[in-house]
């Protein structure tokens, strides 16, 4: 369909649109009049995204869409607008009860038929990139619909502020057993430790390990030094097994020196007497003896000094032994200290895990305890709900812009499916396109001012369209 037969058409179906034209823009404007007025009041809240002081470690320090999209959900919620019934207390009025009972011949709660009905007329939207939350509520009466407004956002406060405090409250109950079995788990192991370190007799443990530490590295020091005795003793007695007079004890010992001193005197005298006097002389004989008994002297002061050696080792040997009798044992002690340090260790860490347990409880107790006794809640009122002063519905002039696009394109509808079902020859493009014949000629309506005489440009169109080109109707 080209656009020249699109307008013949609107221009041969004319009446039919504009009938059905002016019947939808009269419909439109009666029933914009006679539709009740409907007026919408608007309050709104807003939340604070940054956490209380006893709140700051539970919640969150930012809103998101998820968030702003939950709070929507609790104030359409059912327990919201069973809220608003009980706070306004409706449920008790006689004629809302009336209307209930013809609405729902007495089935079902009123509660649950009022907040159905209100939150039909409820709309809570939140504002795009803020945490602005806006509550209208639409009714015929002004006032009407700011009430609930309000009511809603007051019922909100008071949902948003239990749902808060009875978590609180749970939680509390519930860190206070839980803080009373963590007491009684540290008391108890108090206990333990207490009664170890009474009947191991411990004070402080650690430093009586350092102190027995530094006994035990002195007796260490102690039998090294002494074993290097005892060997060197040893060796001194072994040594004097063989050849005693040659050991330093004899060499430097004072007396023996005098009777080797006096033996070398006696023993040159003797040699001079006998070579002028003989063997048999008495001066000879009694100086012989004399070398004699000087010698004996000799050797028994030489063998008290070897025997003194022996005693000296026997004695350090036994100190050896003794010290190193006094080295275990106290090796023992420390090894037998170190098991009482790790068992109180052992002790002492379960009484710091009870310690830090209950002080963890503890504090989540106290916080859920100041939070079930909050009295306000992250939501405050920005601006309550006032009785709008016009109606919202029914808008006339948006109506009739709408019902005059909306006629419009009625009309054209109609047009053409009048069209349709009651096809119409009303130019010469239909003919051809019907026939699929060239035109030979166009007759004028009788009407017509001017039978005779086409214009130039009326000849030039026929010529066209019986298909003569310009350059033959020229020849």
């Amino acid at each position: 369909m080209s656009f020249s037969q699109f307008l013949s058409i609107l221009q041969a179906r004319w009446k039919a649109s504009l009938a059905v034209f002016l019947a939808l823009l009269a419909i439109t404007l009666v029933i914009s009049l006679v539709l009740p007025k409907q007026y919408t009041a608007v309050a709104s809240v807003v939340l604070d995204v940054k956490p209380d002081p006893l709140s700051a470690v539970l919640y969150p320090t930012g809103a998101n869409p998820a968030m702003m999209a939950t709070q929507v959900d609790v104030i359409t919620s059912d327990r919201v607008a069973y809220k608003v019934v009980r706070n306004l207390k409706l449920n008790e009025n006689a004629t809302i009860r009336e209307q209930w009972r013809d609405a729902t011949d007495g089935q079902g709660s009123i509660e649950q038929w009022l907040a159905e009905t209100f939150q039909k007329n409820l709309d809570v939207k939140p504002s795009r990139e803020s945490n602005v939350i806006n509550v209208s509520y639409r009714a015929p009466d002004p006032r009407f619909a700011a009430g609930l407004a309000n009511a809603f956002v007051q019922a909100y406060l008071e949902t948003n502020l239990e749902l808060r405090v009875e978590p609180a409250k749970q939680y509390s109950g519930f860190f206070d057993s839980r803080a009373k079995d963590a007491r009684d788990t540290l008391e108890k192991a108090q206990s333990r430790l207490s009664e170890f370190q009474k009947e191991k007799g411990i004070i402080a443990s650690d430093e009586r390990i350092d102190v027995e530490n530094a006994r035990l590295n002195e007796l260490s020091s102690q039998l090294v030094a002494l074993q290097a005795l005892a060997s060197d003793s040893s060796s001194r007695q072994s040594a004097a097994r063989g050849s005693a007079d040659r050991m330093q004890e004899v060499l430097s010992n004072s007396l023996i020196a005098s009777l080797k001193a006096d033996l070398s005197r006696q023993e040159a005298r003797l040699q001079e007497l006998n070579s002028k006097l003989g063997d048999a002389h008495p001066q000879v004989v009694e100086l012989r003896a004399n070398v004699a008994e000087l010698r004996r002297r000799i050797d028994v002061e030489t063998a008290k000094v070897s025997n003194s050696l022996g005693v000296a080792n026997t004695i350090n040997q036994q100190r050896v032994s003794e010290l190193r009798a006094s080295l275990e044992a106290q090796r023992n002690k420390i090894l037998q200290m170190k098991a009482v340090r790790d068992e109180g260790s052992v002790l002492l860490r379960d009484l710091d895990n009870a310690q830090k347990a209950y002080d963890m409880i503890a504090q989540r107790y106290n916080q859920t305890s100041l939070e079930s006794q909050a009295t306000q809640s992250n939501v405050s009122v920005l601006s309550p709900a006032v009785p709008p002063r016009e109606h919202t519905s029914p808008r006339l002039l948006l109506n009739m812009i709408v019902a005059v696009f909306v006629g419009g394109l009625l009309a054209v509808g109609v047009a053409v499916a009048l069209e349709i079902f009651d096809r119409r020859v009303r130019s010469a493009e239909d003919v051809v396109n019907a026939v699929a014949l060239p035109i030979i000629g166009v007759m004028q309506k009788p009407t017509a001012k001017r039978l005779f005489g086409r214009t130039a440009k009326a000849n030039l169109m026929q010529r066209r369209l019986l298909g003569f080109s310009d350059k033959g109707a020229s020849a």
